[in-house]
């Protein structure tokens, strides 16, 4: 954090040796510059960003700088990726430090108010936190979509993209993340690492919030929370068609409620639009 602003990282890699489907669709050379109702998802994403007063230097993580050359209004860091998305957050800390915003080029409806009532909810007791969205609200504020849920005992939520690295013991969140991915074609094992207890808690549908993020903790040796947002569209991101097709009715629902015109575009508009 420099001059009290945060600094935040947008992922916007794409995994080595293959193209995203919905460029080649879209006749992009890179998802994120996928146009999202006439302009590209991140340039959306950063328009929110630097529409936010807290936020100071934002960096996207990015393995051809060039493809963003005339695409965004605000200027921008640029880091390497590195292979896969935990370990692109763990150069972003060991680079970038903490306390560190991260969200994805894809999270193309992204708010400055979401931001708001992450960073409110988070507060300062926590070394890392994740915002969610609970099902109700999802089905309330984006109907129609199919989002993943994780199905707990004290409600089922997605989770929003959003992520705050607070404290340097949050690298610990990073290094189980790591691991787990690791592990992800191996439940034995992942079972091994993450508990039998947690795991028989989980398929008997008496795990809640609170004792995930206390595992989560004991594993990571950090603290962790999950942030509800009051906003189920915080939950919409672009990996599908449908996600696209979403997206852009959400957007069109909001231009004809604010009388705004298609391809409208400035950080300020942003922040006025009810959306």
């Amino acid at each position: 954090m420099t001059n009290g602003l945060l600094t935040v990282l947008v992922l916007a890699g794409t995994r080595a040796g293959t193209s995203d489907p919905m460029a080649r669709a879209a006749g992009v050379s890179h998802k994120a510059i996928l146009p999202v109702a006439g302009r590209p998802m991140i340039a959306r994403v950063v328009d929110a960003l630097a529409a936010h007063p807290r936020v100071g230097r934002i960096v996207v993580s990015i393995e051809r700088p060039e493809i963003l050359d005339g695409v965004l209004d605000h200027p921008v860091g640029v880091l390497p990726p590195a292979p896969g998305p935990s370990a692109s957050v763990m150069e972003a800390l060991s680079t970038l430090g903490t306390p560190l915003l991260v969200t994805t080029a894809d999270h193309a409806l992204l708010r400055p108010e979401w931001i708001d009532a992450f960073l409110a909810s988070a507060g300062t007791q926590c070394d890392m936190a994740a915002a969610i969205a609970m099902a109700g609200d999802i089905a309330r504020d984006a109907p129609g979509g199919r989002r993943t849920l994780i199905r707990l005992a004290d409600g089922a939520f997605s989770g929003c993209n959003l992520f705050l690295f607070r404290t340097p013991a949050a690298l610990g969140v990073v290094r189980l993340w790591q691991r787990i991915e690791r592990q992800r074609k191996h439940p034995l094992r992942m079972a091994r690492l993450l508990g039998p207890m947690l795991l028989l808690r989980y398929a008997t549908g008496r795990l809640t919030r609170a004792a995930l993020c206390a595992r989560i903790g004991v594993l990571s040796h950090a603290t962790v929370r999950l942030v509800p947002l009051p906003d189920g569209r915080a939950a919409v991101d672009i990996d599908k068609p449908a996600d696209l097709a979403q997206a852009e009715a959400i957007l069109s629902r909001a231009w004809t409620r604010t009388g705004a015109r298609t391809g409208a575009r400035t950080g300020a508009e942003s922040c006025a639009s009810p959306m």
